[in-house]
C-alpha cells in the first residue's frame, strides 16, 4: 500500500511562437487534449497558469511581469500528478493523445537531453514547475533513480508507514 501519487514533467521547445500559423493545430488541440486527460483515469491535477511557479495560486492567472520560467520563454510547459505509472502510460499511450505525439516534430525541436521525467509526491502535493525542474535536473545528472524516473526505467512507489514520528 502506497500513499504516494505520480507527478509528471515534460518540456518542448517551440519552433515558433505559439500565435504562429506553423503552431495553429498544436494550439487548436490543446483544449481537447487537457479535456481528455482530465477525464482519463487516474488524472488528478494538471498543472496551468493560475498557478504561479512555485505552485502558489496566482492572483490574475500568468503575471506578464514575472520571470520566464526555468525552462526558458520558447518552451512549454506539461506538469500534472497521476494515480500511478500504469494510469499515465494508457493516456500518454493509448488515447488520441498519440496522434498528437506523432506530430511533435512539426511544432518542437528535437532534445538531446531528457525532457520528461517521473516521480512520486504524498497523496495531496500539488508540484510547483521550480520542483519539476529540480527533479528534471536529477535525472540529466545522476540518471534514473527513486527521487526522478522515466517510464523506461520506473520505480514503484514508497511504501506507506502508519509509523509516528517521535518527538
Amino acid at each position: 500500500m502506497t500513499n504516494h501519487q505520480l507527478a509528471q514533467l515534460n518540456i518542448a521547445t517551440l519552433l515558433a511562437p505559439l500565435d504562429s500559423p506553423q503552431l495553429a493545430d498544436f494550439v487548436d488541440n490543446l483544449d481537447r487534449i487537457n479535456a481528455l486527460a482530465e477525464s482519463s483515469y487516474g488524472f488528478i491535477w494538471r498543472w496551468d497558469e493560475s498557478y504561479d511557479l512555485d505552485g502558489h495560486a496566482a492572483a490574475n492567472g500568468s503575471d506578464p511581469e514575472a520571470p520566464a520560467h526555468p525552462f526558458g520563454d520558447d518552451v512549454v510547459v506539461n506538469l500534472s500528478v497521476w494515480l500511478d505509472v500504469e494510469a499515465l502510460q494508457a493516456f500518454a499511450f493509448r488515447s488520441d493523445h498519440v496522434a498528437i505525439v506523432r506530430r511533435r516534430r512539426e511544432w518542437f525541436a528535437k532534445m538531446d537531453l531528457a525532457y520528461m521525467v517521473l516521480w512520486w509526491v504524498p497523496d495531496g502535493h500539488r508540484p510547483s514547475v521550480n520542483e519539476a525542474a529540480e527533479r528534471l535536473a536529477m535525472l540529466r545528472e545522476r540518471g534514473p533513480s527513486i527521487e526522478a524516473f522515466t517510464f523506461r526505467e520506473a520505480f514503484p512507489p514508497p511504501i506507506a508507514t502508519t509509523e509516528t514520528p517521535i518527538d
